[in-house]
């Protein structure tokens, strides 16, 4: 039922896929996600939308391998089926009442930043965009936030494409140029997200992060993907998962999402083991 139509390699860990699921594509907006089983005794993998061709009746998702479900799913090719999809999930981003935004992406968070800079730029608002690796290899999708944003600029952690430097160093300069925003969307790793809103809290610029923490089935009822919010217990899936970025217990949310580092490489190894055997 929900076939893939087709695959590309972002980078050497990196995949994007179309995905036929024109039920989604009805009502999927920027900053919602979907979860899907690669198959029928997997787990369930949560993606933002990375792209909603309603024309198509598609969706695109841009995962990494992290981990052995991970690395299922990229095993599959343009013409294979997930076991199941289930979206669009979570708020959508609220973007009506702004007319500047700023959008900065880090890594894989690029995937789920970009969606919005489209969005905004298709509405003909200003929209400004900051994205950052960690080095040449792992870039993707630089050129479409260029075309997207009336001012662009990627950076590397170490010079090796675009400008050397992080994305908080790229902010507090542009800010001290004069720019200014309606709100600063940080989507990225969560101490890249913590720097940005410690950067803006003291300056009262609106920031909006997008969580990614552990989750089970993405309706609210497991509570795995709780977040501390304001002092409040939120969940990402219902609440989320974009939240105040000045309210978010970073800290908590750092800890939590380094519980199970090891059992997911641990598994992918695993998985690797397997196909070297299965391949000799």
């Amino acid at each position: 039922m929900y076939r893939i139509l087709t695959k590309k390699i972002l980078t050497p860990s990196v995949s994007l896929m179309e995905i036929e699921a024109p039920l989604i594509t009805r009502h999927a907006k920027p900053g919602q996600f979907i979860m899907l089983r690669v198959d029928e005794v997997g787990e369930r993998l949560p993606f933002t939308l990375a792209d909603v061709q309603r024309d198509k009746g598609t969706i695109s998702i841009i995962f990494q391998v992290v981990g052995a479900s991970t690395h299922l799913l990229n095993q599959l090719h343009p013409g294979d089926e997930l076991a199941d999809l289930v979206g669009p999930l979570g708020k959508p981003s609220e973007l009506d009442h702004l007319d500047k935004v700023l959008v900065i992406g880090g890594g894989l968070g690029c995937a789920i930043a970009y969606p919005l800079v489209r969005e905004c730029f298709d509405r003909q608002k200003v929209v400004h965009s900051i994205i950052g690796f960690r080095e040449k290899a792992v870039v993707f999708m630089a050129e479409e936030f260029s075309k997207k944003s009336q001012r662009s600029l990627l950076l590397t952690d170490d010079g090796s494409l675009g400008e050397k430097g992080l994305v908080t160093e790229a902010l507090e300069r542009w800010l001290a140029e004069g720019e200014t925003y309606d709100a600063i969307y940080a989507i990225g790793p969560l101490q890249m997200m913590k720097a940005v809103a410690d950067l803006t809290r003291p300056k009262g610029i609106k920031t909006i992060v997008s969580m990614n923490p552990i989750m089970v089935d993405g309706t609210g009822m497991c509570g795995g993907c709780r977040v501390q919010v304001g002092g409040k217990v939120k969940f990402a899936c219902v609440d989320g998962p974009e939240f105040d970025g000045h309210e978010v217990d970073f800290d908590e949310a750092i800890i939590r999402n380094q519980m199970y580092v090891q059992n997911e490489k641990s598994q992918y190894d695993h998985v690797c083991r397997l196909k070297r055997n299965d391949a000799k």
